[in-house]
């Protein structure tokens, strides 16, 4: 059974700026997907790779009119730059460490969660294999972006 759309997120007038970093494009149709299935209002960038997020970050290049995300939903398992290398490197940069980055991966490793935590992540959420259940996942995301969640601004 799908989860109905929640009516409080569909009220948000303001649309969040989300960047999703997924080299697996199945991945990021199901994100896309679940997002707009569940309502939530926003703007979904998509990377690739680690060196691709930090380009958008840093407005580098092609990303240089990219707005700033409000949250990353940061993959571990990438090519160039794993996903714990790019968290490293955005906590470090003090234009940039205080976005909220929820890892959203396929490993369940110890080791990859307390690396994450320790380098700052807000969040840590393991990807369900099934499309219901992944689904359920991205809802619940919204719902934690949207109606919990109070972020800093720039800077």
């Amino acid at each position: 059974m799908t989860p109905q759309p929640d009516p409080h997120l569909l009220s948000s007038s303001t649309p969040i700026e989300i960047l999703l970093v997924e080299d697996s494009e199945p991945d990021i149709i199901l994100t896309q997907e679940a997002f707009a299935e569940a309502g939530v209002t926003n703007n979904l960038h998509v990377t690739r790779d680690g060196v691709e997020a930090l380009e958008f970050l840093r407005r580098q290049g092609s990303y240089s009119l990219m707005p700033r995300p409000d949250v990353i939903l940061l993959d571990i398992n990438m090519p160039r730059m794993n996903g714990l290398e790019v968290l490293s490197a955005i906590k470090h940069d003090p234009e940039l460490m205080t976005i909220p980055i929820i890892m959203l991966t396929t490993s369940a490793a110890d080791e990859d969660i307390l690396r994450s935590y320790q380098a700052h992540a807000a969040s840590y959420v393991v990807k369900p294999i099934e499309f219901e259940s992944f689904y359920a996942a991205i809802h619940a995301l919204g719902r934690y972006m949207l109606s919990i969640v109070r972020a800093p601004g720039p800077g």
